[in-house]
């Protein structure tokens, strides 16, 4: 059982490195075209004649990379107005509450994107000239079903959690 734990642990982290190591590339990207169209615009009246729609798509893949991150540290955004008046167990039962809800609608976001993809793909639709655009918006339907996932998992490990956290003596009411 440890042997399972400790796999999966290590799978964890390598996910959590590969989505911060891709933030950190996409961002800095994003700076480094950002500074070289503007530097070609102000200096050779010129630019890439990619570079707008690149940038574009790299916000789109900044957003959903960072939803993710947000998603793995449960610190998305949410709006906590009832739950600090309720007590520990009510706040546990709204909180799983959410997060199946959560998952739910992001479930339903990855289906219709992946629909979305697809007629991409069917009609051939390109970005840049040359580039598939099915390339570039995969990033949502993969996106959304990683979001879905990740707080399915929150729902079920929330319960989990708060056991373990029970002081030892302690029975749950």
């Amino acid at each position: 059982m440890k042997r399972i734990a400790s796999l999966f642990s290590g799978l964890e982290k390598a996910g959590t490195h590969a989505e911060d190591a891709l933030l950190l590339i996409i961002l800095v990207s994003m700076i480094l075209l950002a500074g070289t169209q503007i530097f070609l615009r102000n200096f050779f009246d010129s630019s890439l004649f990619w570079g707008d729609e690149m940038l574009r798509l790299m916000v789109l893949w900044l957003t959903i990379a960072g939803g993710l991150a947000a998603s793995r540290m449960d610190k998305h955004i949410s709006i906590a107005v009832v739950d600090r008046f309720l007590p520990d167990k009510a706040q546990l039962v709204t909180k799983v509450i959410i997060d199946l809800f959560t998952a739910s609608i992001c479930a339903l976001f990855a289906w219709h994107s992946a629909r979305f993809v697809m007629g991409s793909y069917e009609y051939g639709d390109v970005l840049m000239r040359v580039v598939p655009a099915w390339t570039m918006q995969i990033i949502l339907p993969v996106g959304f079903a990683l979001m879905a996932f990740r707080h399915l998992i929150l729902a079920i490990t929330r319960p989990l959690n708060s056991v373990k956290q029970l002081p030892e003596g302690s029975t749950r009411s």
